[in-house]
């Protein structure tokens, strides 16, 4: 069942949804947002976008209703202004479609943890079309599909459908749980199914944390004491506990990414 959105029990408060549109600049990001919001949303829910101050203007702009920027702030994370969530049941936060999808996702959580949203879908926009004609950017789809719970393949004109096979059997091999469907004139075929708060993806970014004991997983942070073997486990050497990190967050010695991403700045026109 759909709900549209969270309420704090103790305080009576909506807690908005927050979904998380990624993709490259140009791949009609906003028409499927239009549609989104147009056909998924009941009449008494309202949406806000927040939109990064690196995508361009456009016109369709005017179609997503209430549009507010957030700045992109580097290392530093993102600017959001205070007062962006108010009155909205659900938000739709559109990344730069010219700069990493990691670094922003990265920087997006704590933004998210303080922001009182409850993230509800990762959804990537993938142009079929840049996609086909520049095979070095599989990998930047990849990173994005790793996060995403559902993926909409857009601007698929004059695109081999054995080149949509093939990409979409990538992530088939690897069994991934995240939702694949296709994009016609902007328009999605069941926008609320889309919409629908199920978390479907690879990454556990934004799940309960993981931790790490000797590089074992484990539900809990283990604690380390002394006792006899009656009263337990007697852990008699020092282990290390350390949360799970995201493969495509981890990083080198020396700050570099331990997965890098190329740069789709460079293949945008």
């Amino acid at each position: 069942m759909f709900f549209g959105f969270f309420r704090d029990s103790m305080n009576d408060v909506p807690t908005p949804l927050v979904y998380v549109i990624l993709g490259a600049s140009g791949s009609g990001r906003r028409e499927v947002l239009a549609d989104l919001i147009g056909d998924g949303l009941d009449p008494d829910e309202s949406a806000v976008v927040l939109l990064a101050e690196g995508e361009a203007a456009d016109p369709r702009d005017a179609k997503l209703g209430r549009v507010v920027r957030w700045r992109w702030l580097g290392e530093g994370g993102i600017s959001v202004p205070e007062d962006a969530l108010a009155g909205a049941t659900h938000v739709f936060f559109m990344t730069d479609g010219r700069a990493n999808p990691v670094d922003q996702i990265e920087a997006f959580k704590p933004w998210l943890d303080a922001s009182g949203g409850e993230l509800a879908r990762i959804i990537t926009v993938v142009n079929c079309q840049l996609a086909e004609k520049h095979k070095a950017l599989v990998p930047w789809f990849e990173a994005c599909i790793h996060f995403s719970d559902a993926v909409l393949l857009a601007r698929r004109e004059g695109v081999a459908n054995k080149w949509i096979s093939d990409f979409q059997a990538i992530f088939k091999k690897k069994f991934y749980p995240c939702l694949f469907e296709f994009v016609k004139d902007g328009r999605v075929k069941n926008p609320p199914l889309l919409l629908e708060p199920q978390a479907r993806r690879m990454s556990h970014l934004f799940d309960e944390p993981e931790w790490l004991v000797d590089g074992v997983d484990a539900e809990e942070p283990v604690e380390m004491g002394e006792g006899d073997e009656d009263e337990g486990v007697v852990l008699e050497e020092e282990v290390e506990v350390t949360q799970a990190v995201d493969p495509y967050l981890e990083r080198r010695a020396g700050g570099r990414r331990a997965i890098e991403l190329p740069e789709v700045a460079k293949f945008l026109e």
